[in-house]
């Protein structure tokens, strides 16, 4: 942290240079030099101003779970950090390398959806619709700057403990373009609110959002699920009690691969102590020398009944290693994330309905 605040001033003036080519690309399309494609049926945005986790995955899933009920529902993605090019649908099988983390966990939760990845979304828009049964519904993932396809609905994520009001430009600070390009967003999401989150703490963070007078703003806080194995296991348990992990005073090694850790560190410390902790950064791609370090750490935890807790985009991607040491593979556990809304999630939901049945008329 105090590295990072004696860096700060020392790279404001790139920071200044980032923002005037970003406003200068958003000027180009705003004027209709750089073309941005609008298409015959509905398409949600989901994405973020602030570079690291806002909540991107977790608020997809929550739309996919909400309209895969009532509609043919496809989600596309460039699939970061992935190694295959160009379009990719992803199947049942799909690895790690084929259509990256995020993607994979969407489609392991919901195998009945379409996920597919391209850098080039308007070719993977298109590509979707030449299929037998073509997508109703089409979530973006991650695609608020991604303006060469124009979404008819779009919602940007804010993160409540990193401020937008309080942040500069990249790469002094952590915005990916200037706050007051939000006016592009129909509507925003206030991620990772505190569970007690007062009527006037809301106004004054509204207050200080700037936002225009049509534009809706929604809070969400995460909840986090019971821890289930990463690996089936040979008794049939699929999940472990946190209050099993309490009685029986087991020892926690928290692994994660994700921008910000510390929630989810927060969340198990006030059930039960965290004894050892791991981070990656996030997208990381655990190798065998990783598990090597992870092995190493977990055998030298003196508890008698230990566990590895990771996050569920972490899960997804230790699951790759099938000749993982067995006491390993029995200790593993992901902490299933949803996505709780703080007040009117009735109202959102009837908005986006409202959307999508004014777009397929």
């Amino acid at each position: 942290m105090i590295k990072r605040q004696i860096e700060r001033p020392l790279l404001l003036p790139f920071s200044l240079v980032f923002r005037t080519i970003v406003s200068l690309r958003n000027l180009l399309f705003d004027t209709g030099v750089l073309p941005s494609e609008r298409f015959g049926l509905p398409v949600i945005s989901v994405g973020n101003i602030t570079v690291g986790g806002t909540g991107k995955t977790p608020h997809v899933e929550f739309l996919a779970q909400l309209l895969r009920k009532d509609f043919r529902v496809a989600v596309i993605s460039r699939g970061y950090k992935r190694k295959s090019r160009g379009f990719v649908l992803a199947k049942r099988k799909s690895s790690l390398a084929e259509i990256g983390d995020e993607s994979l966990q969407i489609k392991k939760k919901f195998p009945d959806i379409q996920v597919a990845v391209d850098n080039n979304r308007i070719h993977g828009i298109q590509q979707l619709l030449k299929r037998a049964f073509p997508p109703q519904v089409i979530l973006l993932d991650d695609a608020f700057q991604h303006r060469y396809v124009r979404p008819g609905l779009s919602i940007l994520l804010v993160d409540y403990t990193r401020p937008v009001f309080n942040d500069v430009m990249l790469p002094a600070g952590n915005l990916r373009e200037p706050w007051q390009n939000s006016k592009r967003a129909d509507i925003i999401i206030v991620t990772k609110c505190p569970a007690h989150f007062s009527p006037a703490d809301k106004d004054l963070f509204i207050t200080r959002l700037h936002l225009r007078k049509k534009q809706d703003v929604f809070f969400t806080a995460y909840a986090y699920r019971q821890p289930e194995y990463v690996f089936p296991q040979k008794d049939g348990k699929s999940h472990v009690a946190y209050s099993h992990l309490k009685k029986t005073d087991a020892g926690i090694f928290l692994v994660t691969g994700i921008a910000n850790p510390h929630p989810v560190l927060q969340f198990l410390n006030h059930l039960l102590p965290v004894s050892e902790s791991l981070f990656f950064p996030d997208h990381h791609h655990f190798s065998l020398k990783d598990l090597d370090s992870i092995q190493s750490k977990f055998n030298a935890m003196p508890a008698e009944k230990k566990y590895i807790v990771v996050t569920e985009k972490d899960a997804v991607k230790l699951h790759e290693f099938t000749a993982m040491d067995k006491s390993l593979r029995k200790a593993l556990l992901y902490i299933p994330i949803e996505v709780e809304f703080l007040g009117d999630r009735k109202l959102f939901e009837k908005g986006v309905y409202k959307y999508i049945k004014k777009a397929r008329v």
